[in-house]
């Protein structure tokens, strides 16, 4: 599954939805870098981003391709099918490259994600892990708290929900 988002300042993210084994391992190599670029080296926390979910995902993956046709990764997603994280299905791993951010990516990233979602798996509840600062952005993509804050690797997490 493929799409494409044009922001206003004329840079095309281009939108590949693919499960774990499709991945190459150039491509596996950036995603993976990415998240430890953010989820352990900019976030300063040390935990196991491989938790061993990743094999039963599909990997959203929100790439500019430059003029010679090399790929870089901007942003990124898991669809976590129901059952295996939570009882509803599940977007995670939610991340944006630093020097991306400010231009919307992450809403696109989002949107993307929940489209992409419900067309493989039909309209149904997702249920989400959410760091607790990041509750009104997802607030705006139609999640709610639960009102049960959790800690997780030492940050405070929210679960929330889309109806």
């Amino acid at each position: 599954m493929t799409g494409t988002t044009v922001f206003p300042h004329g840079a095309a993210l281009q939108w590949r939805c693919l499960p774990f084994h499709a991945l190459s391992a150039e491509t596996l190599y950036r995603l993976l870098r990415l998240r430890s670029e953010v989820f352990v080296v900019e976030q300063a926390c040390v935990f196991l981003d491989m938790d061993g979910l990743d094999a039963q995902c599909l990997h959203v993956l929100g790439e500019v391709v430059d003029q010679d046709g090399t790929p870089h990764l901007h942003a990124s997603t898991r669809l976590v099918p129901p059952g295996v994280a939570f009882a509803e299905a599940s977007i995670g791993r939610v991340v944006t490259a630093p020097a991306a951010r400010g231009g919307g990516i992450g809403h696109a990233l989002m949107a993307e994600s929940v489209r992409l979602l419900e067309q493989l798996w039909g309209p149904q509840p997702i249920r989400i892990g959410a760091q607790a600062h990041l509750e009104r952005f997802y607030n705006r993509h139609g999640f709610v708290s639960d009102d049960k804050p959790y800690i997780e690797d030492g940050i405070p997490h929210l679960e929330m929900i889309r109806r």
